[in-house]
């Protein structure tokens, strides 16, 4: 991890941690490190949150000051951004959002001209230039500033290939929604209401703080119910930024992006489309996932957790589909980053087609328990437990609990000042015992 850029951009509490002057700093340092391939067009997108207007703007000013014309989209999912950037043929994309995060908190995240996330050395470069930044001496001037572009058209666009990819109709099927009063409020109700379903969305009036406030793909509970109640064929739930989801099937139980490359993978294999006969999860891959993957002779590939170290061993090895637990699912054929929308549509896909119910198709795997734990600590000392002998002893301690018949995995996140203990095994009682014992160490030493 750099000094500002994380596992998925640069994030922090809005006004405070990432400010508006650093905005403008890193407009003219990305700029300034980009513009050697002479395309100076910037497109920016946002989520709902209240402090986006605010850093849209300070990028706004460093970008036209460094003669960049920016076309603004408005608020508009992530991954529409990463797509659009190709079209459009811009230098880069930005996202203003902070993902599942609540709403005092936002980020920005860049996507190169080729869609995908910048590399580690552009972004290493780019925090020099932030740190340097009176070495940036460009200052053009009169008709060499850049211009603003309001783009009205930028949703219509990505609708429009989202309901490409799928080639659905959905004449009967009744949808649930929970768009987490984020990014996709407006975009995802009428992709499923243009294919045909009849659609149930809640969390759809964003006010610029109701992001991700006990609604979306991280509180999931609402939209069960909602699904129960009202006989619906399925339930989706997205992110405040539209690069995730987790799906309630019929009778209400959740599907994780575990239980989604189940499916899909066995679909995708079915149809001879699996390629290298793999499928790329992280280290946080339950157990469970495995076994079937075993039983299907699907190979199952496990990268560091961030969706872009997934897409990372996806390319390097040639896999078509890869995802976390958490719901990010990356579709190389279609996408070069995580879609919450475009994973919804690629599973109704195998449903249509298959004529089944979405809780056989959610009984495929079994689901090991495992219990997250989230440790507060410094954000200096997140990786300090990797040293710590106490700790260490103590992980070990666990470990030997299990016999071979679990794990513990502890490490930092990427996104917040937090270390996340995870334990899995079969007895839930002494998983969560042995998380929160871990968690307490931590926090103990280094918060």
């Amino acid at each position: 991890m750099g000094r500002y850029f994380g596992t998925d951009g640069i994030r922090g509490v809005a006004n405070s941690e990432l400010t508006p002057e650093l905005a403008y700093k890193l407009a003219r340092a990305s700029a300034y490190r980009l513009e050697e391939d002479n395309n100076k067009l910037i497109i920016i997108g946002k989520d709902t949150r209240i402090s986006g207007d605010m850093l849209e703007a300070a990028l706004v000013a460093g970008y036209t000051s460094m003669g960049f014309d920016v076309k603004l989209l408005g608020v508009i999912p992530t991954p529409a951004v990463a797509h659009l950037v190709l079209e459009y043929n811009a230098e880069a994309g930005i996202v203003i959002s902070a993902s599942h995060n609540s709403f005092e908190f936002n980020g920005i995240k860049y996507f190169g001209s080729d869609g995908y996330k910048l590399p580690d050395e552009v972004e290493a470069d780019i925090e020099d230039l932030i740190d340097n930044y009176k070495s940036i001496e460009e200052r053009p001037v009169a008709k060499d500033l850049g211009r603003v572009i309001y783009d009205h058209e930028a949703a219509s666009k990505y609708k429009e290939y989202l309901e490409k990819c799928a080639s659905i109709k959905l004449d009967g099927y009744k949808v649930a929604l929970d768009c987490g009063n984020g990014a996709t409020y407006k975009i995802a109700p009428e992709i499923f209401k243009e294919l045909g379903a009849e659609v149930i969305s809640i969390n759809t009036e964003p006010n610029g703080v109701n992001i991700n406030d006990k609604c979306g793909s991280t509180h999931p509970e609402d939209l069960q119910k909602l699904v129960v109640e009202n006989n619906c064929n399925i339930g989706f739930a997205y992110d405040g930024d539209g690069d995730r989801l987790i799906t309630v099937d019929e009778k209400g139980n959740l599907l994780d992006g575990d239980h989604f490359l189940a499916i899909l993978s066995m679909h995708l294999k079915e149809i001879g489309k699996l390629e290298n006969n793999g499928v790329v999860g992280t280290v946080m891959t339950n157990i469970g996932l495995g076994e079937f993957c075993n039983t299907q002779e699907i190979n199952l590939i496990k990268a560091s957790v961030g969706d872009r170290y997934v897409l990372e061993k996806m390319l390097q090895e040639g896999y078509c589909i890869g995802g976390e637990q958490s719901g990010h699912i990356i579709f190389k054929e279609h996408a070069t980053t995580g879609d919450g929308i475009l994973s919804s549509l690629m599973l109704m896909q195998v449903v249509v087609e298959s004529s089944k119910k979405v809780s056989e198709l959610n009984d495929l795997m079994t689901t090991y328990p495992q219990v997250l734990v989230n440790a507060k600590v410094e954000n200096e000392f997140k990786k300090s437990y990797e040293t710590d002998e106490e700790i260490q002893e103590e992980i070990k301690r666990v470990e030997a609990i299990f016999e071979g018949q679990g794990r513990v995995l502890i490490r930092p996140s990427g996104t917040e000042p937090l270390v996340r203990v995870m334990i899995e095994g079969k007895d839930l009682e002494i998983l969560e015992r042995e998380a929160n014992k871990i968690a307490l160490l931590i926090e103990s030493k280094f918060f």
